[in-house]
């Protein structure tokens, strides 16, 4: 019998390889299925002997611990997955966690930025600083393009077309998606291409990449919430910005203009509608002008 390490590495080794997950998402589902192991093992539970009834004594327990309802829904997605896997290998005939339940989560609406903020933030870029033209750049490129920021930083030179008009993404589990891009995002990476980034030092492995950091080596997710961040604070922007709400505003926008929502969920990378659809509830007052212009019943 396998022990609850074992099990977790080799489940972890499956969401690597047969799923193709990314590192933050594996990163998730390894910290989360650690603290089921530890609540089994403190109780000498091998994973072949869970029931309902101990995964129950371990949701009660993550409740007792103050954790929220989306914090508990996302451990027992992840609970649920592991289960799935041990049936998949054939080490377990059941699933103990078939008829647990995931706690109810109310709809958060995403920030998002009105198009005059987005504007501000773009024009408080300091160009004359060796880093400028590179953060102008990025920035455009998140809110044209709605990118993520895992997204923007492993963005590479071999996935821009811009004679054909689009970006080559690789998202979520190295899925690929096409983006259109704008004339504002080629003209600013060509700026930052051409001005500061030819004259770096680019350290070996890294030159694809487009967007880098002084040391000529490819930017973290956390420089780029850092640049967001001060740029917010120097604008005096009240709300609580992240690299994401580009993304969230990019979405919001094209919503607001018209834009149909299928071709909102490719942009974005969405597997589900559901999940774009969230879009739909932060301008009510567009979803009451599009029913009122094109239901039949108010043609009349």
């Amino acid at each position: 019998m396998k022990t609850w390490d074992v099990y977790r590495k080799d489940f972890i080794n499956y969401l690597k390889i047969e799923r193709g997950l990314a590192e933050n998402s594996i990163f998730a589902y390894q910290a989360d299925l650690e603290k089921l192991s530890e609540f089994c093992k403190a109780r000498s539970i091998p994973p072949e002997k869970v029931d309902l009834s101990i995964l129950k004594q371990f949701i009660a327990d993550l409740y007792d611990l103050g954790l929220s309802a989306r914090s508990q829904a996302r451990i027992i997605s992840g609970v649920k997955q592991f289960f799935e896997f041990l049936v998949l290998e054939e080490i377990r005939e059941d699933d103990p966690s078939d008829l647990l339940e995931l706690p109810k989560i109310g709809k958060k609406l995403p920030v998002f930025l009105s198009i005059e903020e987005v504007d501000k933030l773009l024009q408080a870029v300091d160009l004359s600083k060796a880093e400028g033209h590179r953060n102008k750049a990025m920035l455009e490129t998140m809110y044209s393009c709605g990118l993520r920021v895992s997204e923007l930083i492993n963005l590479k030179f071999s996935n821009l077309f811009f004679n054909e008009g689009f970006l080559r993404v690789i998202g979520k589990g190295n899925k690929e998606r096409l983006v259109p891009v704008s004339k504002s995002v080629e003209k600013e990476i060509d700026l930052y291409v051409t001005g500061t980034r030819q004259h770096m030092k680019i350290q070996p492995g890294h030159e694809d990449f487009v967007f880098l950091n002084r040391r000529g080596r490819q930017l973290t997710r956390v420089m780029i919430f850092t640049i967001v961040k001060n740029l917010a604070l120097s604008i005096g922007l009240k709300k609580k910005v992240s690299p994401h709400t580009f993304r969230h505003s990019f979405a919001t926008h094209l919503i607001e203009g018209g834009a149909n929502l299928r071709a909102i969920q490719e942009m974005l990378g969405h597997e589900s509608i559901t999940t774009t659809e969230i879009y739909t509830h932060l301008d009510q007052s567009y979803i009451r002008e599009a029913i009122i212009s094109f239901h039949p019943r108010n043609k009349k």
